[in-house]
């Protein structure tokens, strides 16, 4: 669907739709119109059929530089579209995408920048990038990106991180597993593409229950857990991609999906 953004690029090339943040003369700083303009997007390709995975990168030579301090501090400003949420809203999209994101993190990430390379399901890096939490520098706290990022990086790790206001290079947060992979920079968009064909390949149907049950049993304890996920097993089972990837496997085949 074609909307009037102001903050970001959305395009589709084939399975995948791409939204780019495109503020490059802010290093693509991240505010309340930015923010309300992705959950548009991202609701936009969750909803779409045709849409098999979701990247989001920046536009020139940073991912995010982290919040837009003179929107935060001087009103959201013009917005065309209408509210939708805001930042909590986006990083719980994300988590809760039924669509896999794949962050391509093409320079420094930074702040609330960096919350959203947590929050999406693959993160592929450039060396040469920076990835830190700098607002303690400025009297403030990563506050709400600190949900996302203990959930992919070792607890300490990150501690020191928010309290010194570290900037990692992208080795080291593939290390910590901020990254999922640091590559050069000439290989960015060949490992992202490795990533959203194979993810082309499989049962749309399955991917999208397989997340949804990966939301759902996050923060539950295992006794709590195992029955629902027995329920979403039943369910999965009982859809026709199911149905034709094992006849598939039986018949020694490749499968045909329907998504259905």
């Amino acid at each position: 669907m074609s909307r009037a953004y102001a903050t970001i690029v959305v395009s589709e090339d084939g399975p995948t739709c791409t939204l780019t943040l495109n503020n490059p003369a802010r290093k693509n700083a991240i505010g309340p119109v930015m923010v309300n303009e992705l959950l548009w997007a991202l609701a936009d390709a969750s909803e779409s059929a045709a849409v098999r995975s979701i990247v989001i990168t920046g536009a020139g030579d940073a991912f995010c530089a982290g919040g837009d301090f003179a929107q935060m501090t001087s009103g959201a400003g013009a917005d065309a579209l209408p509210h939708k949420g805001d930042y909590a809203d986006l990083l719980l999209a994300l988590v809760n995408s039924p669509k896999p994101v794949i962050a391509r993190v093409n320079g420094h990430a930074m702040g609330g920048g960096l919350g959203l390379v947590a929050a999406s399901h693959f993160a592929i890096g450039v060396r040469g990038a920076k990835l830190g939490t700098p607002e303690v520098n400025v009297g403030l706290f990563p506050m709400m990106i600190m949900a996302v990022l203990q959930r992919v990086m070792p607890r300490r790790r990150l501690i020191q991180m928010m309290l010194l206001g570290e900037r990692l290079d992208a080795d080291e947060a593939a290390a910590c597993g901020l990254l999922g992979k640091a590559v050069a920079a000439d290989e960015l968009d060949a490992a992202v593409k490795t990533i959203t064909d194979a993810l082309a390949s499989k049962s749309p149907v399955a991917i999208g229950l397989g997340l949804q049950a990966l939301a759902a049993q996050d923060d539950l304890d295992l006794e709590t857990a195992l029955p629902l996920l027995r329920e979403r097993l039943a369910g999965c089972l009982a859809t026709d991609d199911a149905r034709e990837g094992l006849m598939a496997f039986l018949e020694k085949r490749p499968p045909k999906w329907t998504g259905r």
